[in-house]
């Protein structure tokens, strides 16, 4: 990407590697240096789980393993910069984990949610910059399938149960579905 401040808003998703992990997956570096310079810019950026640590990264945050894995469907402790913002749809709303690393909040940004696995699962800079460590974009009543098989291995490992995780998905996610719906544009109007 020549200029990472022209896109209007640069989305940064997920993935199964850690951002400490630039040996083995060269590319991080250079995603982390295109996020130093579209966070310079001040242009809208929104990171969900990998995305909010190479944000958190990019922002001089300390982003490492746990040492467990927080996989699954469930709620967030919503922050009182969390409940006044555009996370306030996800209230009480079962949203799906699935990391196993950690970010420190960036210096600046305001902390939006917890859980008991993990104190910082979301955090904002202003209203361009927003980080999420859990994933509200899941179409967790038909997307969540690829994620099962594809992390079939991550998952045996851990002891879940890709049945528990189905069920949960069709439980609640089409709750997570309109939830999202309001946070995500309520976010990208900025009329909070």
């Amino acid at each position: 990407m020549d200029d990472p401040a022209a896109p209007d808003l640069m989305i940064v998703l997920g993935g199964p590697v850690g951002v400490y992990e630039t040996d083995a997956y060269p590319f991080l570096e250079e995603e982390r240096q295109l996020l130093e310079k579209r966070l310079a810019s001040g242009r809208p950026t929104l990171g969900i789980c990998l995305g909010a640590q190479m944000i958190a990264e990019a922002l001089g945050a300390k982003v490492a393993p746990m040492g467990y894995k927080e996989i699954g469907f469930s709620s967030l402790s919503l922050t009182e910069a969390g409940r006044v913002g555009p996370l306030r749809h996800l209230e009480g709303v079962r949203v799906l984990h699935w990391h196993g690393d950690a970010f420190d909040m960036p210096e600046g940004a305001a902390s939006l949610a917890t859980t008991a696995l993990c104190a910082t699962q979301g955090f904002a800079i202003g209203r361009n910059v927003l980080g999420l460590q859990f994933h509200p974009e899941v179409d967790a009543c038909a997307g969540i399938e690829r994620w099962l098989i594809g992390h079939a291995a991550e998952l045996a490992s851990a002891g879940i149960d890709p049945r528990a995780l189905r069920a949960d998905a069709t439980k609640h996610g089409p709750t997570l579905r309109e939830a999202a719906r309001k946070t995500f544009t309520e976010w990208l109007q900025g009329t909070y």
